[in-house]
């Protein structure tokens, strides 16, 4: 108890050091040097794993920080000096209850790779099997945890040291807590490895490496050994050996497949996380953090990137409000010749320039100064696809980020289309249209009583009683012929699976049949509808 009160202590010292240090300064609003950003990096690396990892949060968070504490945080390395085997042995032994020789052949006592929160040994299972095992650190857990409580104590303080109207340190603190304690969880990762693998499948190009779920645990994962380099170790000469255009198209497809279609994506993408194998493949590594997009918000970010890649700026500053919260001081003029000359800026840059996470991460700051929070989500996004172009250009230099997200448009919506028109979407669909329908009698029925009761004498007595039938009876029928479209929808859909020698612009011949039919008849609907109304407001 007494050696824990001393530690909470020692960190307080260290914490109240750094913000006596930058506490004072305007640090959230003005624009820092180079080498003051790189010092105030520095002096959070030093504070440990817990702020290392608070720094990589913050350098995605446009709307909390200026671009150079943003540029020196997204370089912050949580490299540091291995522990000792002893304790990887111990640790192995613990969580998967045999001894480290009975579970495998072969374990270097030296780590390929060692980071803040763990390190990474090579290893061979009993069944010849070549792994990476990933051991947590010693007491990382617990050190983690204590400095979580200690920063929540102090997170009320924070406003105390910035003016930035922004800053809501509690909030920015339990995100940073979520994606903390699920990166300690390997299990998680784990899961997060076969999710991927199974989105990633059709990607010949591109690995994920496979958990062996038997010996993995929350402080133990362990997966496949991929053999390759680091992105960045790749020289010139070795880029000749392979297609790096057709592995950057690849790598940014699939990205846009897990954004777009998927809804999960790999959110830490950087050049260290991104292999190239010995077979000239990209192998993603190093998913602890996974990005979550609900299906609003994946229609929404596709309209935007497709906006920004278009230089629509009108469109994309529509897009980016519907995706922040508006605040009390929210000047939406301002924010739309904002985004409206962001867009521009980024339409006149030279291809080496063009990035569409820079500019999203620059709507988060353009939303924070005219008094819109933007969704962390997009921040997130905008730090991905900012490392991803810059893998994409280390494979292909002449990579134009714009020209993919043009080309891959059309494939994307379609696939959103098809995926909206999934035989469970359209059961459900009909089964809401089914209960309305059912309900319809006997709710007609209490509405008729209330009139001939009178109850709706002063609302009913100017309408005629056949007016209502006629009315009900064009509802019963539009219900009717919306489920006629339905099924023949589903019908299409399902035939879609079917291989057949008839086929129309590629695709099954009755199937497209069906579509046409299901088209026709919903356009014939609305125009009945909408001549109907026009009809009616004339009248």
């Amino acid at each position: 108890m007494v050696a824990k009160a001393a530690r909470r202590l020692s960190r307080y010292r260290d914490i109240a050091w750094f913000f006596a240090k930058y506490g004072r300064r305007d640090l959230f609003l003005s624009e820092p040097t180079r080498d003051e950003a790189e010092t105030f990096a520095r002096d959070l690396e030093s504070l440990g794993p817990t702020f290392i990892k608070l720094g990589q949060l913050l350098s995605t968070r446009a709307d909390l920080l200026p671009k150079a504490y943003l540029d020196a945080l997204a370089r912050l390395q949580d490299g540091v000096e291995p522990f000792p085997f002893s304790d990887v042995e111990r640790i192995i032994e613990e969580e998967l209850g045999i001894r480290l020789s009975k579970a495998f052949v072969e374990f270097s006592s030296e780590p390929i790779a060692a980071a803040s929160l763990g390190q990474v040994h090579r290893a061979v299972l009993r069944s010849g099997r070549e792994v990476a095992v990933k051991v947590q650190r010693p007491g990382i857990r617990e050190q983690l945890l204590d400095d979580l409580e200690t920063l929540n104590e102090i997170a009320a303080l924070a406003d105390r040291f910035t003016s930035h109207r922004t800053l809501d340190a509690r909030r920015v603190l339990d995100e940073f807590r979520r994606s903390l304690l699920a990166e300690l969880d390997y299990q998680q990762e784990a899961q997060h490895l076969l999710t991927l693998s199974h989105q990633l499948r059709d990607f010949e190009r591109i690995i994920v490496p496979l958990p062996i779920e038997d010996y993995t645990t929350s402080r133990v994962l362990t997966m496949d050994f991929i053999h390759g380099a680091k992105i960045t170790a790749v020289s010139g000469v070795e880029r000749t050996e392979f297609d790096g255009k057709a592995l950057a198209d690849d790598l940014f497809r699939a990205y846009l497949q897990q954004i777009v279609i998927d809804g999960v994506f790999h959110a830490d993408p950087h050049p260290g996380n991104v292999f190239l194998t010995d077979d000239h493949r990209l192998a993603l590594l190093d998913l602890g953090m996974v990005g979550r997009l609900d299906a609003a918000l994946q229609e929404r970010l596709l309209r935007l990137m497709l906006a920004i890649g278009e230089g629509r700026g009108d469109e994309a500053a529509a897009v980016a409000i519907e995706l922040g919260e508006r605040r009390e001081d929210f000047d939406e003029a301002a924010m739309r010749r904002s985004i409206a000359e962001l867009v521009a800026r980024y339409q006149q840059a030279s291809l080496r320039e063009l990035s569409v996470g820079r500019v999203m991460l620059e709507m988060t700051h353009c939303g924070a100064e005219h008094g819109l929070m933007m969704s962390p989500d997009l921040a997130m996004l905008g730090k991905a696809l900012l490392n991803l172009d810059e893998i994409g250009r280390k494979l292909a230099p002449d990579f134009d980020v714009n020209e993919a997200i043009r080309r891959n448009a059309t494939n994307l919506m379609r696939r959103r289309v098809m995926k909206a028109a999934s035989p469970s979407n359209l059961f459900a669909s009909m089964l809401d249209v089914k209960e309305f329908a059912e309900r319809l009698p006997g709710r007609v029925n209490r509405i008729l009583d209330s009139v001939a009761g009178n109850d709706l004498r002063l609302k009913v007595e100017i309408i005629d009683r056949g007016s209502i039938i006629d009315g009900f009876q064009k509802v019963a029928n539009r219900i009717a012929l919306g489920l006629i479209l339905a099924a023949l929808i589903v019908g299409a859909a399902m035939l879609m699976r079917v291989q057949t020698n008839f086929t129309i612009l590629g695709y099954p011949g009755l199937a497209m049949l069906l579509f046409i039919a299901a088209a026709g008849g919903g356009f014939w609907m609305a125009w009945t509808i909408l001549a109907g109304d026009v009809r009616t407001r004339h009248h």
